[in-house]
């Protein structure tokens, strides 16, 4: 197999991918074997802030935190596109700076949308 055919590049990906994973998974095994279990009524009751618990901890959030979150992912992961595009800016040319503004211009319509239907107001 010669150093530069494609299956041989992918089986160091294969590998890296095989040991990052059984790295993962020895200390959540480990944990599970030596672990001391001793359950009981304290450890297992909902723990909030240190005060005792008090009525239904399941209960429903208004859809509105559920929209701020998803425009808050929208935009993290602007940053993160935008991010490595401003540090290669000088190298990627006219192009992809056409390709950014293009982003941009889309995100900033979700923005406008989101504001229009009024979505960023607290009733």
């Amino acid at each position: 197999m010669s150093s530069n055919s494609y299956l041989y590049q992918y089986l160091f990906i294969g590998i890296f991918a095989l040991f990052s994973l059984i790295f993962a998974m020895i200390p959540l095994v480990l944990a599970w074997f030596l672990a001391p279990r001793k359950p009981s009524l304290s450890k297992q009751a909902p723990y909030e802030c240190g005060l005792a618990s008090e009525g239904d901890p399941w209960i429903q959030y208004h859809v509105q935190y559920y929209i701020y979150a998803l425009i808050f992912v929208i935009f993290d992961i602007e940053a993160v596109f935008i991010y490595p595009w401003a540090v290669a800016f000088k190298k990627l040319g006219l192009f992809a700076f056409v390709e950014m503004i293009i982003f941009i211009a889309i995100l900033t319509f979700g923005l406008v949308y989101a504001w229009k239907r009024k979505m960023l107001e607290w009733e």
